[in-house]
C-alpha cells in the first residue's frame, strides 16, 4: 500500500507520527497523503488506516466530498434526491515536492486532479511540538488554491440534502475500541450536543489517550465541527455546513486545525491548558 517518501515526525526524539505522500490506492479511496500511524508520547496509536467500516478513512488529511461535483473523500458520493451513490467522480491529491522538510515538520506542496485536469493547488504545513512529558501537538494548516479560470464551490452531503453530514475538510480518524470515546468541549459532552458545533476546542478521550482539536484558524473563518463517536470514532472541520464554500478563480482558502496528542484521560482544565500552550494563546 505504501510506496517512495515517508517522512517520520519526532517529538523530542521519538517518533510520533509517519507521513505517506504517495499512497498506492484503489480511485474509489480518492488518494491522498496522509499521516498514520500517529501515536502518542508513550507509542499508544490514536489513527486508523482503511478500517473496514469506512475503508476509505486514512489516517489525519485533508478530505473533501465535492469539489464541483469531484469526490476527494473516497467511497460513494451523496446524490440529492437519491442518496449514497457509487460514482466514477473520484479526484487524487498528487504531491508535489516539499518546500522544507526537518524532523519535527515540514511544508509540501500538492495539486488535486480529477477528470485529467487540476483544479485545486494546496500548500500543507505540518510541524509536531512537544508540550509536556506526557503530550505533544500537531500544527496542522492547508491552504487551497484554485488554479482553474472558472468558479470553484466546495460543497458536502449536507450541501447536497443529507442533513448532518457536513463532512469535508480536516479529518482524523481515530482507533476504534470496545469502548465508545468520549467527546466533549469546555461546556458540552456527547456526540449530538457536540457535533455541529464552533467551539474553540473539542476533546475526544479513549482508552488511555485523549485527542483535542483546536480551530486556529482566524475566528471569522472557523468550521462547525463534524464529530463522531457511536458510528467510529472520528473528528473533522466542516468547510462547506450550511451552503457551498466559493473559491474564485486565484483565490485561496486557510484552514488551521492543532489537535493536542495526549497520554491518558484529560479532564476541561487540563486540556484547556494544552490547548492554550499548543496555539499559542
Amino acid at each position: 500500500m505504501i510506496t517512495h517518501d515517508t517522512p517520520v515526525l519526532r517529538v523530542a526524539g521519538r517518533p510520533v507520527a509517519r507521513y505517506v505522500t504517495r499512497p498506492e490506492l484503489p480511485a474509489r479511496l480518492s488518494p491522498r497523503p496522509y499521516l498514520h500511524p500517529v501515536t502518542t508520547l508513550a507509542g499508544t496509536a490514536v489513527t486508523e488506516l482503511g478500517p473496514v467500516d469506512h475503508t476509505h478513512h486514512l489516517g489525519v488529511g485533508v478530505a473533501v466530498p465535492d469539489v464541483e461535483g469531484h469526490n476527494f473523500w473516497g467511497g460513494r458520493t451523496y446524490v440529492r434526491d437519491q442518496g449514497p451513490t457509487e460514482l466514477d467522480n473520484h479526484g487524487a491529491q498528487r504531491h508535489s515536492a516539499f518546500q522544507l522538510r526537518d524532523p519535527d515538520g515540514f511544508v509540501e506542496e500538492l495539486r488535486w486532479v480529477a477528470s485529467g485536469a487540476e483544479l485545486l493547488r494546496e500548500r500543507r504545513t505540518v510541524a509536531a511540538t512537544e508540550l509536556t512529558d506526557t503530550a505533544w501537538a500537531l500544527d496542522f494548516t492547508f491552504s487551497l488554491t484554485n488554479v482553474t479560470s472558472d468558479p470553484l464551490s466546495i460543497g458536502s452531503p449536507a450541501t447536497n440534502g443529507r442533513l448532518g453530514a457536513a463532512y469535508g475538510g480536516f479529518f482524523w480518524r481515530a482507533r476504534k475500541e470496545a469502548e465508545t470515546p468520549r467527546v466533549f468541549t469546555a461546556d458540552r459532552e456527547g456526540e449530538p450536543d457536540v457535533h455541529g458545533t464552533r467551539a474553540d476546542w473539542l476533546a475526544l478521550a479513549g482508552a488511555g489517550w485523549t485527542l483535542v482539536f483546536a480551530g486556529a484558524t482566524d475566528r471569522s473563518r472557523r468550521d462547525p465541527w463534524f464529530v463522531r463517536t457511536a458510528e467510529y470514532p472520528g473528528v473533522g472541520s466542516s468547510l462547506a455546513s450550511d451552503e457551498r464554500l466559493p473559491i474564485p478563480p486565484g483565490d485561496t482558502v486557510v484552514r488551521r486545525i492543532v489537535t493536542v496528542v495526549a497520554d491518558g484521560g484529560l479532564d476541561r482544565g487540563e486540556a484547556a491548558v494544552l490547548v492554550r500552550k499548543a496555539v499559542g494563546q
